[in-house]
């Protein structure tokens, strides 16, 4: 039953693969291990993630199709109402979840999610709802490539245009919502503007459209652009023509190559992968990397795991919901199949990360999910952990559709184990680690059990009371940091 220690991965591999990835399972181990260690793994995650086939996280999309549907199909059907936006954006963060649980491409969603928050376009909007998921797919196909050209995409495409207000926004009335989010969120960070640039960037915005009551197509109306001079920090431009386009293009490309960019892009960066408080010598030499390439971002990876502040970090993050809920099915196996009821465990899942604090992408405001953990170290949020290791432990909720491990997978069929070593082994099976003096004596407190008491199939904890062992890993640091 117990492991051998030489199947765990050493503890810098494993901070590396946990660090950037949702939750160490087996088939992680055998893509690491395959790859000839955690490094070499990292470098194809970055460079061909496409060489890991990922045909069960693909499947998942096809449990719900209106994610599949045109914006003005899926409007049509809330007018309808035959289904309302909120429910197709609740399928939404379901099928992210499911993705980030089955995925063998854990980088790229990693960093799909990462540009979702930082670009935020939040998945409640009775509007911009009919673009959600093309802009996810977007992002996802940008998130491992260049800024400037990620900046773009999002910049300009309708979701964003719609949620703040760009989509209506013309010469005569310039709407400044985008303009200053640009600024302020997107690429140079709260400061370093002022209101004359706010107006200048809403003014080179113009003209970007989404008809919002029949079509919900994306045009560009040159009659609706505001030409003339405009002036943001160091960027100037004529703005002559009436289609502004070219200039919008010039000017996403200035902010993307911005040195205050480049800092704001690497901070949040060495803030979600390293610490809360990333040193600003980190970040500067992050900030050297993304404008000596280019904008490109794959180089700004490996130069942060590369850094001694990476190396010496493990065990400095907090895991947000969404990750708590995914390495929890993670760690303990569970099989989610495909929804036949409301209450199916692939529905159930996006309940669960709602009670922790918050759904993917469900944060209501322009700045998106915080990657600091001082929102999510809250009593609540514990007491939600302990409540979702709980249930799941015990396979009590969600219970149709899924597929738990049974109590005796756990322990050997032929003698007894020592109470000790099987906690050992849970640890190693659950977090890839071994069972420090701590987690073996929180497993003693939480289950009654003697540290050398032997433990068969026969007995009681088997019988009635593994999930106390199960939930006490879980509800453990070893589990909730990463």
């Amino acid at each position: 039953m117990a492991k051998d220690r030489s199947a765990l991965l050493p503890p810098a591999q494993r901070h590396l693969v946990t660090r950037f990835g949702y939750g160490i399972d087996a088939t992680l181990v055998r893509d690491v291990r395959r790859a000839g260690g955690a490094s070499a793994w990292f470098e194809q995650q970055v460079s061909r993630p496409g060489s890991f086939p990922d045909g069960p996280a693909d499947a998942v999309r096809r449990w719900w199709p209106d994610l599949d549907r045109r914006p003005a199909d899926l409007w049509q059907r809330q007018v309808q109402e035959v289904r309302g936006g909120w429910q197709v954006m609740e399928d939404y963060g379901r099928w992210l979840l499911l993705r980030r649980i089955r995925t063998r491409r854990p980088l790229l969603e990693k960093m799909t999610e990462f540009w979702e928050a930082m670009l935020h376009v939040p998945v409640s909007g009775d509007a911009h709802f009919t673009w959600r998921v093309d802009y996810g797919d977007t992002v996802r196909r940008h998130a491992l490539g260049r800024f400037d050209e990620l900046l773009a995409a999002t910049t300009t495409h309708p979701a964003m245009l719609i949620f703040l207000s760009a989509a209506t926004s013309t010469k005569r009335a310039p709407n400044e919502n985008l303009g200053r989010e640009l600024l302020e969120l997107h690429t140079l960070g709260a400061g370093n503007y002022d209101e004359d640039e706010v107006k200048a960037s809403a003014r080179i915005l113009t003209g970007h459209h989404v008809d919002l009551w029949e079509t919900w197509k994306a045009s560009y109306i040159k009659e609706d652009h505001a030409t003339g001079r405009v002036r943001v920090k160091g960027f100037t431009h004529a703005n002559r023509k009436a289609d502004g386009r070219e200039v919008t293009r010039d000017y996403l490309h200035y902010l993307a190559h911005h040195p205050l960019t480049a800092e704001h892009v690497c901070r949040r960066l060495a803030t979600k992968f390293v610490r809360d408080d990333p040193p600003r010598s980190l970040v500067k030499r992050l900030a050297k990397v993304y404008l000596r390439n280019d904008t490109a971002i794959v180089p700004v990876l490996r130069a942060l795991v590369a850094s001694k502040e990476f190396r010496t970090s493990a065990g400095d993050k907090l895991r947000d919901p969404g990750e708590d809920v995914v390495a929890t099915y993670r760690a303990l196996g569970a099989e989610v199949g495909r929804p036949a009821r409301n209450d199916s465990a692939a529905n159930a899942i996006l309940w669960q990360a709602s009670r922790l604090g918050l759904s993917p992408h469900a944060w209501p405001r322009p700045d998106g999910t915080p990657v600091t953990d001082g929102v999510w170290a809250s009593p609540s949020r514990a007491l939600g952990s302990m409540d979702l290791h709980w249930s799941m432990a015990g396979g009590w909720w969600p219970s149709e559709g899924i597929r738990y491990r049974s109590p005796k997978a756990w322990v050997p069929a032929k003698k007894p184990i020592r109470f000790e070593d099987l906690v050992d082994a849970v640890s190693r099976d659950l977090l890839h680690r071994p069972a420090g003096k701590r987690l073996v004596q929180t497993a003693i407190l939480a289950t009654g059990c003697r540290a050398r008491e032997k433990i068969d199939r026969d007995h009681a904890l088997v019988q009635w009371g593994f999930p106390r062992l199960l939930a006490a890993v879980l509800d453990s640091p070893d589990h909730l940091a990463c």
